[in-house]
């Protein structure tokens, strides 16, 4: 698979993980749109930085968790995608965006559930099914999960089981979605020092030191170690990798 003239759709592309994947696509020579949620500022820097790169790029404004807004922004994609080629069609999904939640089991509320669950489980499950139509054969899906649904640390189990469900939801796609030669993968990452979650594992010195110990290669992970193992699956050499989890946390837990 030649990735020249391939077009990857990154969600939650302007900052964190989806930022460095988006790049780290761009470095592919896989041109990239991506959606941001609220910071069209952020966005728009990717998007720069890509285009510095020699690929093309665009942003959209989307919410993940409101599915009844996917039609909507399929239609203003396909705009654009026209602009690229004749059917207005992409290559590669990865289904990145999300947010954390840390509360205890028997505190959380139904309402942090269901954000969560519209978020990270029926917002990828709706979103995946409307880009069916515009996504090509023999195209990739790359889902994104924790090391959270393989270790169980306090404070994330509504976000844990989320991304538990995503994994199974991530093999029925590869297996459904066979006979179009689309293939489907789970990438998930150890405890990464972002901004998520408030930036807690890269400002909390506690918490860095001891994701740290117990992690192989002795340090928390950068944003830098994910999106080129992202930007892999999109490649020639990923073809055969299909309905597979690929952590990606330098060992942490073993």
């Amino acid at each position: 698979m030649n990735t020249q003239n391939k077009i990857a759709l990154v969600t939650g592309g302007s900052r964190g993980l989806g930022r460095d994947m988006a790049l780290s696509l761009a470095k592919k020579g896989i041109n990239v749109a991506l959606t941001y949620h609220q910071n069209k500022v952020e966005a728009d820097k990717v998007v720069e930085e890509i285009r510095e790169l020699g690929q093309e790029a665009e942003a959209f404004q989307l919410n993940t968790a409101d599915t009844k807004s996917f039609g909507d922004f399929f239609g203003r994609l396909s705009n654009w995608l026209k602009t690229k080629n004749e059917a207005g069609t992409f290559d590669f999904l990865i289904n990145n965006a999300g947010t954390a939640l840390y509360a205890p089991f028997a505190e959380t509320t139904e309402e942090q559930f269901d954000e969560v669950l519209n978020i990270h489980l029926k917002g990828v499950f709706f979103f995946t099914q409307k880009a069916l139509n515009h996504i090509n054969d023999h195209g990739r899906i790359i889902n994104i999960s924790s090391g959270l649904a393989r270790f169980s640390f306090p404070g994330s189990s509504a976000y844990g089981a989320m991304k538990g469900a995503v994994e199974v939801l991530t093999r029925y796609m590869a297996k459904e979605l066979g006979p179009r030669r689309i293939s489907a993968n789970i990438v998930a990452p150890g405890a990464i020092a972002t901004d998520f979650g408030g930036g807690r594992v890269r400002d909390n010195k506690e918490m860095n030191d001891h994701i740290s110990s117990l992690t192989a290669l002795g340090r928390v992970g950068l944003a830098d170690d994910i999106g080129g193992v992202v930007a892999f699956l999109c490649t020639e050499e990923a073809k055969w990798i299909n309905g597979q989890r690929i952590e990606v946390s330098g060992g942490m837990l073993l």
